[in-house]
């Protein structure tokens, strides 16, 4: 109900695994206070609201597996306090945008499962306290953006089941071979268009069949 935007104190708002549906209404834009929503598991639908953005203190937005569409909007570039952003498993469309690299605070950025297109944004190495970013099971196009490497925090990246394309970067391979070596996961599978590059004195990266970088070998 839209009277729920008149809760102006409330911090904590938690409909996950219901059955509702319709559009988020745009009141709970008045929830200046909101530090957690959780919307997932519902049949929720219309756009991710761009208002969404305006609630600073989030530090929770969870709207995956709804039947959400559209774009995501530039403005949840604005959530700097937000540590996790999940809206995986719906029906978005369009890029990336790469004011998500604004988000200083992200831990985990959760987009897989939509139908999002075009390439990985560099901005998104500037999320320097990311664990897990997950991409896996859109239409993403192009090269695994150098700046993957700035991520010193990351342990989970799955981009598998995309359209990449185009050589690996030594830094970014040498990288994900310590991701690997951190006991965290890089699934890169189904991404027939990657190839890896570098110099006459690189060789070859090992690649199983679950597409996992796990080590990098050099000729003497």
């Amino acid at each position: 109900p839209a009277s729920l935007g008149s809760l102006t104190n409330l911090q904590y708002l938690y409909l996950y695994s219901n059955q509702l549906s319709g559009a988020i209404p745009a009141s709970l834009g008045s929830l200046a206070n909101l530090k957690y929503l959780y919307l997932s598991g519902n049949a929720l639908s219309g756009g991710v609201p761009r208002w969404l953005g305006s609630l600073t203190n989030l530090e929770g937005l969870y709207l995956s597996q709804n039947q959400l569409s559209g774009a995501i909007p530039a403005s949840l570039g604005s959530l700097t306090k937000a540590t996790n952003l999940h809206l995986g498993q719906n029906f978005l469309t369009g890029q990336i945008p790469p004011a998500l690299g604004r988000m200083s605070s992200l831990r985990d950025l959760s987009l897989d499962g939509n139908q999002l297109t075009g390439a990985i944004p560099p901005e998104l190495g500037l999320l320097s306290n990311l664990v897990q970013l997950s991409m896996s099971s859109n239409s993403l196009t192009g090269n695994l953006p150098s700046t993957l490497t700035n991520l010193s925090s990351l342990r989970y990246f799955y981009v598998a089941s995309n359209r990449l394309s185009g050589l690996i970067p030594l830094s970014v391979a040498q990288f994900l071979g310590v991701l690997e070596s951190r006991q965290g996961f890089c699934y890169l599978n189904n991404n027939a268009g990657l190839e890896l590059g570098g110099g006459p004195r690189y060789r070859a990266a090992d690649l199983n069949q679950d597409g996992l970088i796990c080590y990098l070998s050099f000729t003497p």
